[in-house]
């Protein structure tokens, strides 16, 4: 978030806090309830996610509590008949509230697919329900962003890619949000001074056009340039003829090579990328620059830049902006928050299910695990369990919950790993949160691990998520009961 200061708990739907009230008013605000965060499509049509925000939820719900101001608002609100929204008992109830949640999360740079949890909340269902649109907002917009960058950076084979979006991000968090989780997917760096800051990602930097208008010549302008910052030299040189401005910065990197310093870039952000940058190498190589980098930028995305590989431009670092932060062609992750099991006091979980005429729309019944299985070290498969009734390790079978006869089974032989771990226990951090850097290698690590059919950018083969046998019958008995149909 941008503002560190204040507090957050009105961070929030006013719906959350009316259906907090109304568990109040009947005396079930302390039942204990288990919700599900999970999302319903990859983004962008790919095969595969990647998780990301889960330092953000920490951050946002350690020491989380209504203040004297937040309590204030809210006892000033009313309803359509002028009366106070709000009973004044409710409004001392939240000011004394302590947050005392129970959460298991998938790791930040997992790779992740649809309709399997990312996270599982418990606890007392008022204080559920009113973290439900914060946590929403957080993981589904870094997630949006991650996956936008594993992409971009997978077309890129291994260049770096630089960040350089915050002029075009959906405001200043959009733009802090969105450095963070593009280092995290892959980029190399951020062009956002301030993300890089307090996220410790590399900045990055050249110059604008404005710098080479604001002088008499572009040479003038390029001199200036490599004068004042000899050690940052990537000059763009599009502003009024890319190939004599490709010359200009010859001229220039001489000047800097007779200083002891070394023309490191030249970056194009407009026109035919790739002849621009063939013509731009041969120019570069006949001067003797060889080990001068070319950059590119101008509203890249990860099909231009594979068909830009395929052309065989020599393009080395890429500058990517509008189409990275903004998540260009998908708004929005669509991720939901879903409760799944109510415990009322003194007796056992009892499991919960929404159902829709939109069969994707249906929900899974009760607390899930997540396992997911490696067979020579190929990711094979995720199988949602209930943790009240866990598969044992040696033989197991999991059900496609679209298409029941598509069944996978999985045997002793075959690895796995628990993807939720604990991460709040009563409302107290139990898990510190990896450098950034760790997160963004964990990136890479897991999509080495996912088969090269997951990664494609048209027509991605679908990956197997099922639920265990045992919990997808009791999800069909629950189905069954919902409509009325006798077995």
């Amino acid at each position: 978030m941008v503002e560190e200061t204040g507090s957050r708990a009105l961070l929030t739907d006013l719906y959350q806090l009316t259906m907090a009230y109304g568990y109040h008013r009947a005396g079930i605000a302390d039942t204990r309830a288990c919700f599900h965060l999970s999302f319903r499509n990859n983004p962008f049509g790919g095969g595969y996610s990647v998780a990301c925000g889960l330092a953000q939820v920490l951050e946002y719900l350690d020491d989380l509590r209504f203040t004297d101001e937040d309590c204030a608002y809210l006892a000033g609100q009313s309803g359509n008949d002028g009366e106070p929204l709000f009973s004044a008992e409710f409004i001392e109830w939240l000011r004394t509230m302590r947050f005392e949640l129970d959460i298991s999360a998938v790791p930040e740079g997992t790779v992740v697919f649809p309709g399997e949890p990312l996270l599982r909340v418990i606890g007392p269902i008022a204080q559920c329900q009113i973290v439900e649109t914060p946590l929403l907002n957080i993981i589904n917009f870094q997630t949006l962003i991650a996956t936008k960058s594993a992409r971009v950076c997978l077309a890129a084979e291994g260049d770096p890619v630089m960040e350089f979006g915050l002029r075009r991000a959906q405001g200043p968090d959009g733009g802090i949000s969105a450095s963070r989780a593009a280092y995290i997917g892959g980029c190399a760096g951020t062009s956002n001074t301030l993300a890089a800051m307090r996220y410790g990602i590399p900045a990055s930097g050249t110059h604008a056009h404005s710098w080479v208008m604001a002088f008499d010549s572009e040479p003038e302008a390029f001199e200036a340039y490599v004068s004042a910052l000899p050690n940052n030299a990537t000059l763009l040189v599009d502003t009024y003829d890319t190939l004599e401005g490709v010359r200009n910065a010859v001229e220039a990197g001489r000047l800097l090579r007779e200083r002891g310093h070394r023309l490191a870039g030249i970056r194009i952000d407009s026109g035919d990328l790739a002849w621009l940058s063939k013509r731009s190498r041969e120019l570069l190589d006949e001067a003797g620059f060889e080990d001068t980098r070319i950059v590119a930028s101008n509203e890249l995305d990860e099909y231009l830049i594979e068909s830009l590989k395929e052309q065989g431009a020599p393009i080395e670092l890429w500058g990517v902006g509008t189409r990275l932060v903004t998540a260009e062609g998908q708004p929005a992750l669509g991720g939901v928050y879903k409760l799944s099991a109510i415990r009322k006091p003194g007796r056992d979980w009892e499991p919960r299910i929404k159902v829709s005429e939109q069969t994707a729309k249906i929900t899974t019944p009760g607390l899930h695990g997540v396992r997911r299985f490696m067979r020579d070290g190929v990711f094979v498969g995720d199988m949602i369990y209930s943790e009240l009734d866990p598969p044992c390790d040696q033989d197991c079978l999991m059900v496609d919950p679209a298409d029941v006869t598509r069944r996978k089974s999985f045997s002793a032989d075959d690895t796995y790993e628990e993807l939720l771990v604990p991460v709040m226990q009563g409302g107290m951090r139990v898990y510190d949160s990896p450098p950034i850097t760790a997160s963004r290698l964990r990136v890479q690590e897991q999509l080495s691990h996912l088969d090269s059919s997951h990664k494609r950018f048209l027509n991605p083969h679908g990956y197997a998520v099922g639920i265990e046998r045992r919990l997808h019958e009791l999800r069909t008995r629950l189905i069954m009961e919902a409509r009325g149909i006798a077995d």
